[in-house]
């Protein structure tokens, strides 16, 4: 028997002070203990966050993903090595503050849907981010409306 156990007879004792009702003791302490757990406060179920800064999988591009209203927005905040020549060559010439992330929305399964910008091609594409764990984030770009998708996986920056 835990000391919890212990100390709930023991209160339960002192309020039902009657032989009778002693005897529903050992069926009244489970039940209550039942109840108790019932009504505790649920743990989240995911406590992950895409929140925070990310680096594609080449670590050239930096990419601040936050709250923007009720939806999820990422913006560049860092670059270096070829994505600069390459999104200068697709015609974006300051890619620090251009938003890569648009419009994201909580999906029922956890993760997010919008739209992606792709610097390189100069295009927006429909897209989901799940996160399988705390360090990264699985950010697909679709066409077809998620019948083709092209994922690369981020990590979280520290």
């Amino acid at each position: 028997m835990t000391s919890f156990t212990r100390a709930l007879r023991s209160a339960l004792q002192r309020t039902l002070p009657r032989p009778r009702l002693r005897a529903f003791l050992p069926v009244l302490a489970p039940l209550l203990i039942g109840a108790l757990a019932a009504t505790a406060p649920a743990r989240p179920v995911n406590t992950i966050s895409p929140y925070g800064r990310w680096l594609n999988p080449r670590g050239d591009v930096e990419v601040s993903v936050a709250p923007c209203g009720a939806m999820l927005c990422g913006t560049v905040t860092w670059v270096g090595g070829a994505a600069v020549a390459d999104a200068t060559d697709a015609g974006v010439g300051h890619l620090v503050g251009t938003q890569l992330l648009r419009d994201y929305h909580r999906e029922e399964d956890g993760g997010w849907q919008g739209q992606v910008f792709v610097p390189d091609m100069g295009e927006s594409f429909f897209s989901r981010i799940r996160q399988p764990d705390p360090a990264h984030l699985k950010i697909s770009g679709c066409i077809l409306h998620g019948l083709i998708c092209k994922s690369q996986t981020w990590t979280r920056r520290s």
